[in-house]
């Protein structure tokens, strides 16, 4: 089982409220750094890994331990060099991050992100208020250590950009503490 002191890269975590650009910016830094991405709302449906589906929020209610099982061969590797993107972050295992980025919307632009995506009414109160009250950031704080955690505005292209080269920093920093 791996850990940050003997995973080669670091392990990096995306979160933050629907609409906030977790499953983008994992992206873009998983081409930047040639790390691999787990989209876990993509493995959910893919795989099953979920209890039922929600017709009210119109969503698959996933099942953790499904999840963690899933991708914990991938999350545990030695070689590390992982990005997982998932609006929640206080169940994954503290030993599987590095880097926790949390990202941050104006919650009127995400209201306006949510309604273009067809989420109904309820979906959409429940994760404007979300944001408003910082839910995510604050599981973030108090499920990792605080300065393995960043929280970042993600309104914007160039935020977006400027938030991936903050990350590719971030790694470099870690690389070079390795050494």
């Amino acid at each position: 089982m791996a850990t940050p002191e003997t995973r080669q890269k670091p392990n990096i975590l995306v979160t933050g409220s629907p609409g906030t650009g977790k499953s983008t910016l994992a992206a873009i830094l998983a081409e930047k750094l040639g790390f691999d991405q787990i989209e876990c709302s993509k493995e959910i449906r893919e795989h099953g890994l979920y209890e039922e589906y929600d017709e009210r929020m119109q969503t698959h209610v996933f099942d953790e331990d499904k999840l963690l099982d899933h991708i914990e061969e991938r999350m545990d590797s030695e070689s590390g060099g992982v990005v997982v993107d998932f609006h929640g972050c206080d169940f994954f295992p503290q030993r599987w991050f590095d880097i926790v980025v949390v990202l941050r919307c104006d919650n009127t632009k995400l209201y306006d992100r949510m309604v273009a995506r067809g989420y109904p009414p309820e979906k959409i109160r429940e994760n404007v208020q979300c944001e408003i009250f910082n839910s995510i950031g604050e599981e973030a704080r108090e499920s990792y250590d605080e300065e393995i955690v960043f929280e970042v505005y993600s309104e914007t292209v160039e935020q977006m950009n400027e938030n991936a080269d903050k990350v590719v920093d971030l790694f470099s920093q870690w690389m070079q503490n390795r050494q």
